[in-house]
């Protein structure tokens, strides 16, 4: 019998101060925040996604960007791990990689920084405001505006399996995307498939082009929603096709920003895309990592630690979230006495 091919490691990233809380409608206090940067560092996890500089007149739940970038860089708890770990901002447009090079600059801004494509023309100008030619040059004068301040920036590539305002998209034109984030300097690529419209078939022939066309896997990372439930089974497919980079969040929050934000109307990105905008998430952290740890594929990270930090997100969101290991534990390695 053919053993299942998959890496025998892995990295993950865990990105639920940013995209799992971006979706909340409550403000989450800026300790819960720092509480679990600390609880996913001190469980192992070396690359976080921390915070969005873009202007939090439209997202309020980052008013508190500088300050927790601050608490991290600054926290006890962490001292002796936080030089080895990669923290993330998400800097769609230029104005937030200036401010993201200035907080640098001062000495505790993000290691690296996120900008976005989308292969779909509506999309692209409904996230940045910029059609794809004026997002690629100003996309061009910010990433070698950031190498100059030290900082990393990944490219993210989004509408790559289906687009929630045009439909149907060609995965030819997110590896062609890919290719050009990668000439004009970024460090490495997101591969995004922000309204989980993406079946594992798919998932597989994609990430299988992407590595023909850049073969090194440290250049590629997937971030899979669950909107439709194929989370895990596309993680799966992409171990398959010799992805080794993955990011999710505790829960499996996340989504659209919140147009809704404590009891008043915000801008967010306007209108959810989702029919149901509770049916929204990314892949589930908790259960990511139990998975891997079964299949015999390794972290590096504390699973339990990962499980109880889970499980306090829980009651900082103050609701039952999408995780079945928080709820169901850790397959048992001895006799239970049951």
């Amino acid at each position: 019998m053919s053993p299942l091919p998959c890496p025998s490691r892995v990295e993950l990233a865990d990105i639920t101060v940013r995209d799992g809380f971006q979706h909340e409608e409550r403000w989450i206090p800026t300790s819960a925040k720092l509480w679990v940067l600390e609880e996913l560092i001190l469980a192992g996890y070396r690359r976080l996604e921390v915070t969005n500089l873009g202007n939090p007149k439209g997202m309020p739940q980052f008013a508190d960007s500088d300050e927790l970038l601050k608490g991290i860089r600054s926290s006890k708890r962490v001292e002796k791990q936080i030089g080895g770990v990669e923290l993330t901002a998400v800097t769609i447009r230029e104005r937030a990689v200036d401010r993201a090079i200035e907080a640098r600059l001062e000495g505790w801004g993000p290691d690296r920084i996120l900008m976005m494509v989308s292969t779909s023309a509506s999309h692209m100008k409904k996230n940045s405001g910029l059609d794809h030619a004026g997002y690629w040059a100003e996309a061009e004068r910010s990433i070698r505006k950031a190498h100059e301040a030290g900082i990393k920036v990944n490219g993210t590539v989004s509408t790559i399996w289906g687009c929630p305002i045009e439909g149907p998209t060609r995965l030819e034109d997110a590896v062609a995307f890919t290719k050009r984030f990668l000439e004009i300097g970024a460090d490495d690529i997101e591969h995004a498939d922000h309204d989980g419209s993406a079946p594992p078939n798919k998932v597989h022939d994609y990430y299988s082009m992407v590595l023909d066309a850049v073969p090194d896997p440290q250049k590629h990372v997937a971030h899979f929603h669950v909107t439709r439930g194929w989370g895990l089974a596309n993680v799966l497919a992409a171990l398959q096709a010799g992805i080794v980079r993955y990011e999710s969040t505790l829960g499996g929050i996340g989504g659209q920003p919140a147009n809704f934000f404590e009891g008043s109307p915000v801008a967010g990105t306007g209108k959810y895309y989702y029919q149901d905008p509770n049916n929204v998430g990314l892949v589930c952290t908790e259960d990511l990592v139990v998975m891997l740890d079964e299949m015999g594929i390794e972290t590096g990270l504390d699973v339990d630690r990962v499980l109880a930090t889970g499980r306090m997100v829980e009651r900082i969101v103050g609701r039952r979230l999408r995780s079945e290991t928080v709820k169901s534990g850790r397959i048992p390695k001895k006799p239970t006495g049951f």
